[in-house]
């Protein structure tokens, strides 16, 4: 496995072929060569593609694996054609479905053809937005139109879970830092406290804390471990006493995060 290449290949981005790929990947031991070749819409493209595919097999001496999501039967066809390990990801669901529905699909290419004109992906770059502008708490205004606001210390995973639930789900995720001052007071953010319903809290282990600040700030007071495990105590008390709900980054994806959060906040934006 750690030796093996492994190939998506998709007419669109190759995200869904990667994603849905790395997920199958996970339940085996290795970390394989990874190849995102996206855009795969030509007939010139694919052979290319085949060449490359088929080089790998011989520099190797293992045929690499070949994740595709192609729609178009000719590509397809030709990349079937190449030496390796090739899974077709969305024939061994669309054929099915046809069935079952007794439809044929519309075998478009691209997910995300004419996206820009949908309301889910305007709502989405205005999510990003309001994501991005309430940044570690880099402001407090129009904190009503938040779905949610995270808190807790520097570092604990803020950022990049408001992000995820904005470029993945559409929501208007605000996060702020809790700092030894809120601490001193003994209570949230005064901006805050309008929309503490709206507060979601995140933690993490203060080992885990210290290594992760040791790498912005070697050797200071803000990575050192008692430190780390002063603000984490505090802020766990805190959320306890305002009865925000709130778990831990430590060992959780931003994926496994996200989707935690979205069940105890907004529920609806699991169903499509």
């Amino acid at each position: 496995m750690p030796n093996r290449t492994v190939y998506f290949v998709s007419d669109g981005t190759g995200i869904t072929a990667e994603t849905f790929g790395n997920s199958i990947l996970a339940q085996f031991p290795g970390k394989p060569r990874h190849v995102r070749r996206p855009f795969i819409d030509t007939a010139d493209k694919a052979h290319q593609v085949v060449r490359e595919i088929n080089h790998s097999t011989e520099l190797e001496g293992v045929r690499p694996v070949v994740f595709l999501t192609l729609v178009d039967p000719e590509i397809l066809r030709i990349v079937k054609e190449s030496r390796g390990m090739v899974l077709d990801m969305f024939n061994t669901f669309i054929e099915p479905l046809e069935a079952e529905f007794g439809i044929t699909s519309n075998h478009r290419v691209g997910r995300f053809t004419d996206v820009s004109k949908s309301q889910e992906y305007t709502d989405r770059i205005e999510a990003i937005n309001f994501s991005l502008a309430h940044d570690d708490g880099q402001s407090a205004k129009n904190l009503e139109q938040a779905d949610v606001i995270l808190v807790g210390v520097s570092r604990s995973g803020k950022t990049p879970t408001s992000l995820y639930l904005a470029m993945q789900h559409g929501i208007k995720a605000a996060n702020y830092p809790l700092i030894p001052e809120d601490f001193e007071r003994n209570e949230i953010p005064r901006s805050l406290a309008p929309h503490k319903g709206k507060c979601f809290g995140l933690t993490i282990a203060p080992e885990r804390l210290a290594e992760i600040r040791n790498e912005r700030r070697p050797n200071s007071t803000y990575s050192k471990l008692e430190n780390c495990r002063h603000e984490v105590a505090q802020a766990e008390a805190m959320m306890r006493r305002e009865g925000i709900s709130w778990l831990s980054s430590t060992h959780k994806s931003i994926e496994e995060i996200a989707t935690t959060i979205l069940r105890d906040i907004r529920p609806d934006r699991l169903m499509y």
